[in-house]
């Protein structure tokens, strides 16, 4: 049976949920989303790709501002919907939101909730060094990802992925557990456990004071954070190369071999130690230039043995 269906979503992540969801043969028959955004060296106002989506499928696309008002509430209710689907779409649903669904409010979370609540799931959980995290289907409450979970599906996080990669493989197990968890709903078999008490952890938002590589910290825990934010934000350090400090993004990197004062690079090849280890460069990209290989900016930036990275 399928169900009407208010889509509400924002970035990348979302759009195959939304796709999927349409493929099913659901109705569709609002998508709400972020007002379009500055974007570019013109700053012109870009739409997002979620709203991209929904205007090749047809879609009526709503942006408000805000949800906290009488008039959104109504025109949120005059959609008459069986239930929402919420996949990463940037703003908190009051409770009037909440209810208006017949069936309520269905959220795809990129974690294995209760474990990384909040903002960066993905990032959060590569930087901590987990092993394994996943997707899952919860119905809202008006807490911060607090709802009963119905589905999950799990991930293994391999030794050198990064958020990019995570990211990429998530979004489409979510949109395939999302469309199966609406199956179940319109049969009315879909069942929710509430969250555990233990084991709560919070995805906090990504600031710009995360971005900076501590060298003094263990070789694993360096790797771990530069790959939680690879390629966005992207971890950095500061070196000077004639001209003062300059910042460089690291895009790719693995563990190396060898020890030293933190933040020395060892050899010709990218390898910089840690306060226990060293990790090694890969891919790397200098401020205003794009990505390259380590061998090639080391070339371009003539630094060897004993150079110091901030």
């Amino acid at each position: 049976m399928s169900l009407r269906v208010v889509f509400m979503g924002t970035p990348n992540f979302a759009v195959p949920t939304l796709s999927e969801i349409v493929g099913q043969g659901h109705d569709v028959v609002a998508v709400y989303t972020r007002p379009p955004a500055a974007a570019g060296r013109g700053m012109e106002l870009k739409p997002s790709p979620v709203h991209n989506m929904a205007d090749r499928f047809g879609i009526p696309v709503f942006t408000p501002k805000t949800l906290r008002t009488d008039e959104a509430a109504e025109i949120f209710r005059s959609h008459d919907a069986d239930v929402a689907v919420v996949v990463a779409y940037g703003m908190l649903l009051p409770k009037a939101i909440l209810e208006a669904p017949e069936l309520g409010c269905l959220n795809l979370h990129a974690s294995l909730l209760p474990r990384w609540r909040g903002a960066a799931p993905i990032q959060r959980a590569i930087m901590a060094g987990d092993q394994e995290t996943g997707v899952a289907v919860m119905k809202m409450e008006e807490g911060l990802d607090t709802g009963p979970v119905a589905m999950v599906e799990k991930v293994a996080i391999t030794p050198d992925m990064n958020a990019g990669d995570l990211h990429d493989r998530l979004m489409v197990l979510g949109a395939d557990l999302m469309v199966r968890a609406l199956a179940a709903l319109s049969r009315g078999g879909l069942g929710f456990t509430p969250q555990p008490a233990e084991g709560v952890t919070y995805a906090h938002k990504l600031r710009n004071e995360d971005a900076l590589i501590d060298w003094s910290k263990p070789a694993q825990a360096v790797h771990d954070h530069i790959r939680g934010l690879s390629p966005f934000p992207g971890a950095y350090f500061t070196a000077d190369f004639g001209k003062g400090p300059e910042r460089v993004k690291v895009l790719r990197a693995t563990l190396g071999k060898g020890s030293g004062s933190p933040g020395t690079m060892l050899d010709n090849n990218g390898i910089i130690s840690c306060g226990d280890g060293a990790v090694r460069l890969i891919q790397v990209q200098r401020a205003g230039k794009g990505p390259v290989a380590v061998e090639e900016f080391l070339r371009g930036v003539r630094l060897g043995p004993g150079a110091r990275f901030g």
